[in-house]
């Protein structure tokens, strides 16, 4: 069973996180070990997977990185600690702000020009792929949709590197 499944929601890569509390409580309610002490030996280890299962489903689905990279790996377009080979263009991007990063020891006064480039950066990648993020739906999406998806996963991974080592400097 997957997390979508369990969650009885179609497959997305977007999840509407107003109304996941409330089926998560449900679900919490439905399989919490506590209720099946009584049952088989069976039933209580079903109930505890279900449970942990539903913790982990809950997790992922409440950082849209993670549900993308799930989904991914559903697809099998996704592989855990893949070498993803990011496009020239992108890295010599990359490449200028660490430069400016390294300057930033010395003159703080370049921090909010960098992070606006990284602000814009991400802009920049999500566009191509807003509409097959925001609007996915399960056959509807070609594999070479999803593959555009799976590289704006990785930049975007490489964006949040980079500007978790800029708060650092801040």
């Amino acid at each position: 069973m997957n997390y979508f499944e369990l969650f009885e929601i179609p497959v997305q890569l977007r999840v509407d996180k107003a109304s996941l509390p409330r089926k998560y409580f449900e679900l919490s309610r439905k399989y919490h070990p506590d209720f099946f002490v009584n049952g088989s030996g069976e039933e209580q280890t079903l109930a505890l997977e279900r449970s942990a299962l539903l913790n982990k489903a809950f997790k992922t689905f409440q950082n849209p990185d993670e549900t993308i990279k799930y989904v991914l790996q559903l697809k099998g377009l996704l592989e855990e600690e893949e070498k993803y080979e990011l496009p020239p263009d992108f890295l010599m991007e990359v490449l200028e702000i660490n430069e400016k990063l390294m300057e930033l020891g010395e003159n703080k006064s370049l921090l909010p020009n960098i992070e606006l480039r990284i602000t814009e950066l991400q802009a920049e990648i999500y566009e191509p792929v807003k509409k097959i993020v925001e609007h996915y739906q399960e056959g509807a999406i070609s594999e070479k949709e999803l593959l555009q998806v799976k590289g704006y996963y990785y930049k975007k991974k490489y964006l949040d590197r980079i500007r978790k080592q800029l708060n650092g400097m801040a």
